[in-house]
């Protein structure tokens, strides 16, 4: 029988930028990670690609086409393809979701600029697959100020995104992170998306930032673990994990593996948020393996396909620990892990 080869796994280029800078580390360029990626291997396993984030100093959203082309056949030579891009619809650039008319404004145009940049990439044929990634660009605390009408805005910003991302055949995914008012907990990420309503739009599931919606970091009323929860008591956790996942999991359509300690992190500019542990932390309290069948398979235990790749995410680590191979190697072998107990078999 052979192995599976779906989900496509796939590295991801913004942590060299995400959490750097702003008096932390100075952001690894993208020709590092690039190659970092490219080498990694494990039993003659390799990553079949990469997500991207396209925001300075790595991309320059504006790109011409030439430029764009640079970069797919760059790529290409590796023997990699791209996958989810993440837009930069962050102020200055961009602006809050819930913000003024001219911050909405902007916000839209940054997604608009990503999905042209993405759907050069696919016209490239170096992007078989993959979604744009947004979140609301805003914190929890602003949000909460007024919550019934900052989610009405925020919907309203992201159907407009979702209508200009329809024009360029691309779907559009919406993290879930604690730090990001209006989807910070797993309640409040479904009444956002419900209220979008748009075909295409979905949720992006990174194991180490939903791994914080069990607690109800910045939303205690959301909260499915119990105080005082004993991380040892698989049974408890499990029962939770399966009532946000059956929740969250009809909305995903992108998936990013990673470990988390059960603590927050935050570092540069970015705020606290799930941390992002190495694959082999001994205090991660997932099963990477098992865990992310909760994601990839539904109640019944079948496998949805919802998406064909798999993103490994470890945003804030130190430079000097990012910039050994090794590093990369982990990485690749938990991942195969998932697409081990996970995945599926397509004939070329």
């Amino acid at each position: 029988m052979q192995a599976n080869n779906y989900p496509k796994l796939h590295n991801a280029t913004w942590p060299g930028v995400v959490g750097k800078g702003d008096g932390s580390e100075p952001c690894i360029s993208l020709d590092t990670l690039l190659t970092l990626a490219a080498n990694a291997e494990v039993g003659g396993v390799k990553f079949d690609g990469i997500d991207i984030g396209l925001f300075e100093p790595h991309f320059n959203i504006d790109s011409s086409d030439d430029g764009i082309k640079e970069l797919a056949d760059k790529v290409s030579a590796l023997n990699l393809n791209i996958g989810s891009v993440v837009a930069p619809i962050w102020p200055p650039a961009g602006g809050s979701a819930m913000g003024t008319r001219e911050a909405r404004k902007q916000f839209v145009e940054q997604v608009r600029k990503s999905c042209r940049f993405a759907k050069k990439l696919r016209e490239l044929g170096v992007r078989p697959n993959g979604i744009v990634r947004i979140d609301s660009a805003t914190n929890p605390e602003s949000w909460s100020a007024d919550p019934v009408h900052n989610t009405q805005l925020i919907a309203a910003t992201f159907r407009e995104a979702c209508d200009v991302a329809a024009d360029y055949g691309e779907k559009l995914a919406a993290e879930g992170e604690i730090c990001w008012g209006g989807m910070h907990s797993w309640k409040t990420m479904i009444a956002t998306l419900e209220a979008v309503d748009r075909p295409n739009i979905g949720f992006q599931a990174d194991m180490a930032h939903t791994l914080l919606y069990l607690l109800g970091y910045n939303s205690p009323e959301d909260r499915i673990l119990p105080n005082g929860f004993d991380w040892s008591d698989r049974e408890v956790f499990d029962k939770a994990f399966k009532k946000m996942t059956n929740a969250l999991r009809p909305w995903t359509i992108d998936f990013h593996v990673a470990q988390n300690d059960g603590t927050v992190h935050g570092t540069g500019s970015h705020d606290k948020t799930g941390r992002h542990c190495l694959a082999t932390d001994p205090n991660g309290k997932l099963n990477i393996a098992q865990d992310a069948g909760y994601w990839l398979r539904d109640e019944n235990g079948v496998l949805t396909k919802a998406f064909r790749h798999l993103c490994w995410d470890g945003c804030m680590f130190p430079n000097a620990l990012m910039e050994k191979q090794q590093t990369w190697n982990d990485i690749l072998a938990v991942i195969i892990s998932v697409r081990n107990a996970h995945g599926w078999y397509e004939a070329v």
